[in-house]
């Protein structure tokens, strides 16, 4: 751990305690328990880092804070360690630049050897492992998914859309699997916007998924298997650029992990939403941005995508170019509050903590006046249907969606 994790090393070794990122996190505002402070949730780790890696702890023992990872430290582990998010908005605050969900992430590795994976994530783990997607979807439900997308497409503009599959392309598109369920306008947008930028594009059935569960839980194998699997199809399909689709840990697992983890890349890694703003940059798009007009549109900064992975701008001129009433809330960008769900936590068992420590996000939303909550990440879309239930009394047809269904909606094909 020390040769291989500085950034553990240096939450271990060198945080003063100050408190400043206790009021920054939005787990510990909204469960107001002292053990979801940052900092605190560290030294469930901190204290056996003490016990077997510094001399004080192996000289001093308690007195100085040290133990060994017991049954009653490790059921701690359990319960707080999968309490944090790991959105990272407290190392933007911490004077030290300490990254906390560093160290929920290797406490989680460390379960993983013990042999302590929630149900949910291994489930995750095994579905991806067996069809290379989240939500199980075979080859033929693809097909059939696409071909219905297509159809839909046609009835709604005159326009023949195609979405390949499994072909020889230039550009290989990965989305969320859910933009085949609960997202399908984020699928229908994607296939405009590279029908209309004249793309040579395809999907792959074997790997229909942008999200990477690995990245919240197990590096070692559940994300480098993933990983290898992008690359591996990539490569037989002859590519060029790999675009990930609206998810962010997976635009962060893929742009960030991929090479380190898989070896170098033959082609470029890309995010939908950096290939539409350089398309509108570029003039290529007819947008009808009065399309999206029964709209008051706010947007969530996803952490993944966002304080991880630094995509702050484009979204914002994607927005401006697609809807006419765009209303910033604040917090943003690398300052926003998470989801509730980063992390992996999108648990039955855990709706009503979820609802609770996204509290601070309903907050931010109401006080923008939207009616539209662009979320352009596969969990807040997730997430959000559970943090605003009931919201359509306060704001009637209130409604929760990504942004390339805004860019789907305003696309003026021809």
């Amino acid at each position: 751990m020390r040769n291989q994790c500085r950034s553990v090393v240096m939450a271990m070794e060198n945080c003063t305690k100050c408190g400043r990122c206790a009021k920054e996190c939005h787990v510990y505002l909204g469960t107001g328990d002292p053990d979801n402070i940052p900092t605190a949730r560290a030294d469930l780790m901190r204290a056996v880092y003490k016990k077997y890696f510094t001399a004080g702890g192996k000289l001093l023992g308690s007195f100085v804070g040290a133990r060994e990872l017991d049954d009653e430290l490790l059921e701690k582990w359990v319960n707080y360690f999968y309490q944090c998010n790991e959105c990272r908005r407290c190392a933007v605050f911490c004077p030290l630049g300490i990254d906390t969900a560093e160290v929920t992430i290797m406490a989680r590795q460390i379960l993983v050897y013990l042999g302590l994976i929630p149900k949910f994530h291994m489930s995750i783990a095994k579905q991806v492992d067996k069809t290379g997607n989240n939500m199980g979807i075979p080859k033929g439900a693809c097909i059939d998914s696409c071909e219905f997308i297509e159809d839909e497409i046609r009835e709604e503009t005159g326009v023949d859309v195609k979405i390949p599959v499994d072909q020889k392309a230039e550009i290989l598109y990965v989305p969320s699997s859910a933009d085949f369920f609960t997202n399908f306008d984020t699928m229908v947008g994607a296939a405009k916007f590279f029908h209309a930028i004249g793309a040579n594009w395809t999907i792959s059935s074997e790997i229909l998924e942008a999200g990477n569960f690995g990245l919240f839980f197990d590096h070692d194998f559940t994300m480098k298997s993933h990983n290898n699997r992008l690359v591996r199809v990539a490569k037989k399909l002859g590519v060029k650029k790999v675009v990930q689709g609206e998810c962010g840990h997976g635009w962060r697992a893929a742009r960030m992990y991929t090479p380190s983890l898989s070896g170098p890349v033959p082609f470029e890694i890309t995010h939908i939403i950096e290939e539409a703003a350089a398309a509108i940059q570029r003039g290529q798009l007819k947008l009808d941005p009065s399309k999206n007009d029964d709209k008051i549109v706010t947007l969530h900064d996803p952490c993944n995508a966002v304080r991880s992975s630094n995509l702050m701008e484009e979204p914002r001129i994607v927005l401006r170019a697609c809807v006419n009433n765009f209303v910033e809330m604040y917090p943003n960008r690398e300052k926003n509050f998470c989801c509730g769900s980063g992390g992996g936590i999108l648990m039955e068992e855990m709706i009503e903590w979820r609802k609770k420590v996204t509290q601070v996000k309903r907050d931010q939303v109401r006080a923008t006046g939207a009616n539209y909550l662009c979320a352009p990440c596969s969990i807040c879309k997730a997430q959000f249907p559970v943090a605003f239930e009931g919201y359509e009394k306060e704001v009637p047809g209130f409604k929760i969606g990504g942004l390339m269904d805004l860019v789907g909606y305003a696309l003026v094909l021809e």
